[in-house]
């Protein structure tokens, strides 16, 4: 990897869209050797299409944020730096890595940072905080953006935005600005099924940052395609909002897959439509949340899908700025 983030002067550009496929590394009990076939496969896959980096979880239990029994059973995978740094090399492309937080001390986060960027050529980087309330923290997320901030690598940080928690408590986007102060440059959001939520934040987010005279950051956008009741419920499961006719449409269509590829490229459509006028800048990021080849496959068809409609989107916008 370079010195500093390729993403950095990406980002700045709002003319464009970035453009990302999401992954996890391989399960803990895969041979090492095994992992770089793993990663050339994917490589592979996603070969024919044109994006701009590649996004790698951090895998955690979670299981202190719900009570319902997890519809995957949790394994723990390789270290995402590691295989983050595979991906990098055969790819040539950036890679965002996450971070989970919460079992870190302030010591122990920035030594893993050192080791991230000397080692790994780790320069993007997302931060996940606690996934439940019940966890014992001994770092917290402000205090670990903190950390990174003061580290002496650049890193290009990003957050997770959570559209469900705006829902809720409508205030997400006075925590996004609040981590924009901390240090945060991009906002990455969870799988989204409910664009409602979605256009709710970002207008919310786009208005107080124009009350506030500060320059909104970019965000990219998850989808996800469903092709089975297993990866449905997982999805909910994980805390994403799937409106009750959503699943049902779903679940009760010929080809569920395709189905839910339908109802993410309308949720998109939705999306812009209702952000236009707020001159955001935006990106993608299209994850497969099973390794089944069909969801995977699927995967690929959403993400040339909606990065069509993108561009598209940010060619009106170019169009509708230049006639101002």
């Amino acid at each position: 990897m370079n010195n500093g983030s390729e993403l950095k002067a990406r980002y700045n550009d709002v003319t464009r869209g970035v453009y990302f496929i999401g992954t996890t590394p391989p399960k803990s009990d895969t041979p090492i050797e095994q992992v770089e076939s793993i990663a050339s496969k994917l490589l592979e896959r996603v070969s024919d299409i044109d994006f701009d980096g590649l996004i790698v979880y951090d895998i955690q239990d979670e299981d202190s944020r719900t009570n319902k029994p997890r519809p995957f059973p949790f394994k723990t995978t390789h270290d995402p730096r590691h295989y983050s740094a595979l991906l990098n090399q055969k790819s040539a492309r950036p890679v965002i890595t996450y971070k989970s937080v919460v079992q870190s001390n302030a010591e122990d986060f920035n030594q893993w940072a050192n080791e991230a960027w000397q080692e790994y050529g780790i320069r993007d980087i997302v931060l996940v905080g606690s996934p439940s309330k019940k966890n014992t923290i001994s770092l917290s997320l402000a205090n670990a953006y903190k950390t990174l901030v003061d580290n002496q690598n650049e890193f290009f940080i990003g957050g997770v935005t959570i559209a469900e928690r705006h829902a809720k408590k409508g205030n997400e986007h006075e925590r996004l600005i609040e981590k924009h102060q901390q240090g945060c440059n991009f906002f990455i959001s969870q799988a989204i099924y409910n664009p409602q939520a979605t256009i709710d934040m970002l207008t919310r987010y786009a208005i107080e940052c124009k009350k506030l005279n500060i320059k909104p950051q970019r965000f990219i956008l998850t989808f996800s395609p469903c092709g089975s009741e297993k990866t449905l419920e997982f999805i909910a499961w994980l805390g994403v909002s799937v409106p009750e006719a959503t699943s049902l449409r779903i679940l009760n269509a010929d080809k569920p897959l395709y189905e839910s590829i339908r109802i993410c490229a309308n949720s998109l459509q939705q999306i812009l439509d209702a952000v236009l006028p707020y001159n955001l800048p935006l990106g993608l990021n299209i994850e497969s949340l099973t390794n089944r080849k069909e969801e995977i496959d699927g995967s690929i068809l959403l993400y040339k899908l909606l990065r069509s409609m993108m561009d598209s989107y940010l060619a009106k916008q170019e169009l509708a700025n230049l006639i101002r």
